[in-house]
């Protein structure tokens, strides 16, 4: 968890990107943003309305899904799919600010790590190709430690053939 004074600086940053698009700067706006900065968790947006309510905010979905959106737009934020059925939020001002994800399908848990070797290879890759990549994204998604332990597991689908065979 970061405190009130680490997160300043951020939602200041947040303001003034709101100035600079000629968008007011409102105490709901700025409190969602602290949620979101105070946190190094992937927040979905009920996970952000549960956290201002706890701090006796009321502010409902549809604000903090447009303060969402411009915090994505201000690029402070980043938006992730893990294929849950809803979006999670993570502030991009972190220590390490490239770094991979782990998804559990179980538990729906998220850990962060980052990879020298996924580094190297993403520069040779590029090279090869001549390629010059702005970003890149590597989400794993399997069953974490606790769930394997707990007796998960991942259901084999298989391939199905569109065509009866009978």
């Amino acid at each position: 968890m970061n405190t009130g004074a680490q997160i300043a600086p951020f939602v200041r940053l947040f303001g003034r990107y709101l100035r600079e698009q000629g968008l007011p700067i409102t105490q709901q706006r700025e409190a969602v943003a602290q949620v979101v900065f105070s946190t190094d968790q992937h927040l979905s947006v009920d996970e952000i309305e549960e956290s201002l309510r706890e701090q006796g905010e009321r502010i409902g979905k549809a604000t903090i899904y447009r303060t969402l959106d411009l915090l994505v737009r201000s690029q402070l934020v980043e938006e992730h799919d893990f294929g849950e059925g809803f979006k999670r939020y993570e502030h991009r001002l972190s220590p390490q600010p490239v770094h991979e994800h782990l998804i559990c399908l179980e538990c729906g848990g998220v850990w962060e790590f980052t990879s020298p070797e996924l580094d190297e290879v993403e520069g040779r890759v590029a090279r090869e190709h001549g390629f010059r990549p702005a970003r890149h994204r590597l989400e794993i998604y399997g069953l974490c430690r606790e769930c394997q332990e707990a007796g998960a597991e991942i259901p084999y689908e298989g391939l199905t053939c569109p065509i009866e065979t009978v």
